[in-house]
């Protein structure tokens, strides 16, 4: 008598080879195995403030508005060159540009306390102009009321542009749009009594 071998749908072979591993001692790599393996994605910190923190006075127009220490890790090695933007988003006329620096070397991975307001900084980079019309860092200044959001965005890209000093945030964003490889970010508040 022949004997009929019941037909195993292809959704079951996942099943299958599963309990095949298991039979055999093998274990699968699951998922969180599998992250486990890969590099850490892009990540930005400042000893000044926290993620979600407020920003200290120092750094705003009711101290010495100037730029806060950052640091960041986790830049892909291919890339060519790293951008900063800084906005405020909850600005009463929309998202209010404080910072725009373009052209860093991919191998910097700080920027010191009172970045230079020069078109140039140490490092080679090149500063845009932020929404108070002048060149490099202007900090949080809000109207009194609700604290606002400031986001400090950097940004990895696949080639080195050449773009002069000056430059506002819309030229650079679309510059880099096809270019970015990762993006870290890290916001903090600020208040104005």
């Amino acid at each position: 008598m022949k004997r009929e071998i019941p037909f195993a749908p292809a959704a079951s072979l996942p099943l299958a080879i599963a309990a095949l591993c298991f039979a055999l001692g093998a274990v699968p790599m699951n998922s969180a195995m599998a992250a486990t393996t890969e590099k850490k994605p892009m990540q930005l910190t400042s000893v000044a403030f926290t993620e979600g923190g407020p920003i200290p006075a120092k750094y705003t127009c009711d101290g010495k508005n100037v730029s806060p220490p950052l640091k960041w890790s986790g830049v892909p090695e291919n890339a060519k060159a790293l951008v900063l933007i800084v906005d405020d988003p909850d600005a009463p006329s929309g998202t209010w540009v404080h910072w725009v620096l373009y052209g860093l070397p991919p191998t910097a991975t700080a920027l010191a306390e009172d970045v230079t307001q020069s078109q140039y900084t140490p490092a080679g980079a090149r500063h845009g102009l932020n929404d108070f019309r002048r060149l490099g860092y202007g900090g949080p200044c809000p109207p009194p009321g609700k604290p606002h959001r400031y986001f400090f965005k950097l940004y990895a890209l696949d080639a080195a542009l050449d773009l002069k000093p000056g430059l506002t945030n819309k030229d650079v964003e679309r510059a880099i749009e096809q270019h970015v490889l990762a993006q870290a970010q890290l916001m903090g508040t600020y208040k104005r009594a």
